[in-house]
């Protein structure tokens, strides 16, 4: 089967990862012969996260994924008869036995595109049954993926096209699901790469990370390494003692940065070396787990400038803690002045990445013109989403039978657009959208230059545009019973 293929199918969702009233609904539908009616679903939120202007489509990959791989294995009806009724009919537990998703289809807007209110990420027709227990594993699986993705989007375009994104909040996130997930479309959402290895291993996200305080401290300065010896980066010529080496470098540097040479800590230094040994391609330094100014920073030009004897060049050095701004101008001042006094042009353009809960103002901050970071690693403020905790998406029954269904409701927020629609994307002369527009699905598809008369939700009265391009929103189609023959998502 396609889903045994697919080692993440069922890791996605699972069919009983969902409400318990979807499955007496089911009942319900079964016991009144209406288990097959044709209907469709549409999965939608109603107002723009974090107060914005717009979201991200985000989750379509994990959707296709669990609807090809759906299926009620035995454990699964015997709970579920276990919690309904005991005089139900056995003829019922059978029928979800039988059931799949071979019968669904699924219209979707592209992962990763522009989403507004109202208009719908998802709709989902099949058997009424069917598609109305995919209700919550749906809503579950598209809209934190799309909170979290469009988070990442808002904070990529504080930090503007320059600055390099690290996600890096897998021990702040709500669960291993919730951490997944956040890796996974934090890099949708523009960030440059995660420190979640099993995203890189599953989804192909870029990892990076390097090393921690308690590496830094865990050295004392007495460690004797089994292999002290580094071979020179173009291959050729004896190995040289890399921490002897840094010792020598360590007095030029105290001496060009009017420090004693006893005040950098050894401990640290020994973990720079220890690190270099085994990165001397990517060697990078942790600065401030002692001091910065008198350990981290002439500790770790000690290291580079003996990595650079042998022909390498370190990558970078990493500030968590302190005033990271102001910090990193002073550090990159001693960078190029050291590139001048040691004659190491390479040292100047060494990177410089900081992390400590960086939320929206502290990017802001960090990513004005002249400052000297490079790198930004940011955590809880992306995958925690603090600002707005849900999306708020749902997932309304539009049809059956081929005839509208509408939900009206004390609150006019709540009420839904009923029939089967179809969603297009109005842009300017310019490319850029003027709005999204729905409207029945068998009506006329609208032309460019053509005049259409709309109704903004909210509005008292039409208002008309006059569109020079105009593009069908629900581009994709994901026929789940195509997938279950086994194309790739």
């Amino acid at each position: 089967m396609a889903a045994e293929q697919d080692p993440e199918a069922r890791a996605a969702a699972r069919p009983l990862l969902t409400d318990l009233y979807q499955a007496t609904m089911a009942l319900g539908y079964w016991r009144a012969g209406r288990a097959r009616d044709a209907a469709e679903f549409e999965l939608f939120f109603r107002r723009c996260p974090f107060g914005g202007a717009f979201a991200l489509a985000a989750g379509l990959r994990d959707c296709v994924r669990f609807l090809r791989a759906f299926r009620l294995r035995d454990a699964d009806v015997q709970f579920l008869a276990s919690v309904l009724p005991p005089d139900t009919d056995p003829a019922f537990f059978e029928h979800l036995r039988a059931l799949d998703c071979s019968e669904v289809t699924v219209r979707a807007l592209p992962e990763g595109s522009l989403a507004f209110p109202g208009v719908p990420l998802l709709q989902v027709s099949g058997p009424l049954l069917v598609v109305q227990l995919l209700e919550t594993p749906l809503l579950c699986l598209v809209s934190y993926a799309s909170l979290v993705a469009t988070n990442a989007a808002r904070l990529r375009l504080i930090a503007g096209p320059e600055k390099r994104l690290l996600e890096m909040g897998l021990r702040r996130a709500q669960g291993p699901d919730g951490g997944l997930t956040a890796s996974t479309y934090s890099y949708l959402g523009g960030f440059d790469s995660s420190s979640n290895v099993l995203a890189g291993q599953l989804r192909g996200v870029p990892v990076a990370g390097t090393l921690a305080h308690s590496f830094v401290t865990s050295f004392s300065g007495s460690e004797v390494p089994p292999d002290p010896m580094l071979a020179p980066a173009a291959g050729e010529g004896p190995g040289v003692d890399l921490a002897a080496k840094a010792q020598v470098w360590l007095e030029q540097v105290c001496a060009h940065l009017g420090l004693g040479v006893q005040e950098p800590h050894p401990g640290e230094r020994a973990a720079f070396v220890a690190y270099a040994l085994a990165f001397p391609r990517a060697f990078q330094g942790l600065l401030d787990t002692y001091s910065v100014w008198r350990s981290g920073l002439p500790n770790f030009l000690a290291v580079a400038l003996a990595l650079g004897e042998l022909g390498y060049r370190a990558v970078g050095v990493r500030l968590d803690s302190g005033d990271l701004l102001q910090q990193a101008q002073e550090i990159r001042k001693v960078f190029r002045a050291a590139a001048a006094q040691f004659q190491v042009p390479w040292l100047e353009s060494v990177l410089i990445v900081v992390s400590n809960n960086i939320d929206e103002e502290a990017l802001a901050r960090l990513a004005q013109e002249g400052s000297e970071v490079n790198v930004i690693g940011i955590g809880t403020s992306v995958v925690t989403c603090p600002q707005q905790p849900s999306l708020g998406g749902v997932y309304k029954l539009v049809a059956v039978g081929g005839q509208p269904r509408m939900k009206l409701t004390e609150d006019p927020e709540k009420q839904t657009l009923p029939g089967s629609k179809a969603a297009f994307r109005l842009l300017g002369s310019d490319g850029s959208p003027l709005m999204d527009m729905l409207q029945l699905a068998e009506e006329p598809v609208p032309q460019a230059g053509q005049e259409l008369r709309v109704w903004p939700p909210g509005a008292q009265e039409p208002c008309t545009v006059r569109p020079a391009q105009v593009v069908l929103s629900e581009r994709l189609q994901a026929l789940v019973n195509s997938l279950c023959a086994g194309q790739s998502p």
